[in-house]
């Protein structure tokens, strides 16, 4: 009589090794990306204003909120370092910055891919300063406001404004090697399936 080797039954097929292989990769991936963009959301505040509509006159008010805010805020958030001392700036000038119907929020939101002048931020989860005038039915307008990545004077020494970022994140949102892009590719990917599966939950 034959006897079944129950050690040879339990080998693995080559495709069970590759799907295995290809979930570990995945699953390091993911708790990576997981890590790097709670690191990278911890060390920025975002910038949203929304328009009334989008008529010309609605999109020129929007404008003219954001500057209000940026000029506002600016000054204000030069000395701060961390973003826990800059949020704590932006609360108490929260009333300073409603006026005209605009109403303006400090909280999380979620954020696609922004590719801005000489850097870009990955899909995710970031605490917002949120501007709404009016309706809020209009084109909106994004950036960053701490630290101060939506000012000229980026243009003039953008070392300066990441220095509350560390070296790994600046050169993720800077993709200053090919290796960094696609580590930011990784980092896009799952803040959009994050969010997705989040939505689907609530």
């Amino acid at each position: 009589m034959k006897h079944n080797n129950p050690r040879r039954n339990q080998r693995l097929r080559p495709w069970e090794i590759a799907l295995l292989l290809a979930l570990a990769v995945t699953l390091g991936a993911a708790v990576w990306a997981d890590r790097r963009q709670a690191s990278l959301a911890d060390g920025v505040i975002r910038l949203h204003v929304i328009a009334n509509s989008d008529s010309e006159a609605d999109q020129a008010a929007k404008l003219t909120a954001r500057d209000r805010v940026l000029d506002t805020l600016t000054p204000l958030l030069a000395g701060c370092t961390s973003r826990g001392e800059a949020a704590r700036v932006i609360e108490a000038a929260i009333p300073a910055l409603e006026a005209d119907g605009v109403r303006v929020t400090l909280g999380e939101e979620y954020y696609p891919t922004r590719a801005y002048d000489g850097f870009a931020l990955p899909a995710g989860r970031y605490l917002s300063l949120r501007v709404v005038l009016g309706a809020g039915e209009g084109h909106n307008w994004w950036c960053v406001v701490f630290p101060p990545l939506c000012t000229e004077a980026l243009a003039e020494d953008a070392s300066d404004a990441f220095l509350s970022l560390d070296d790994g994140d600046a050169a993720l949102i800077t993709q200053q090697t090919p290796a960094y892009e696609l580590r930011f590719r990784v980092l896009e990917w799952w803040g959009v399936l994050k969010n997705r599966l989040t939505s689907e939950d609530t």
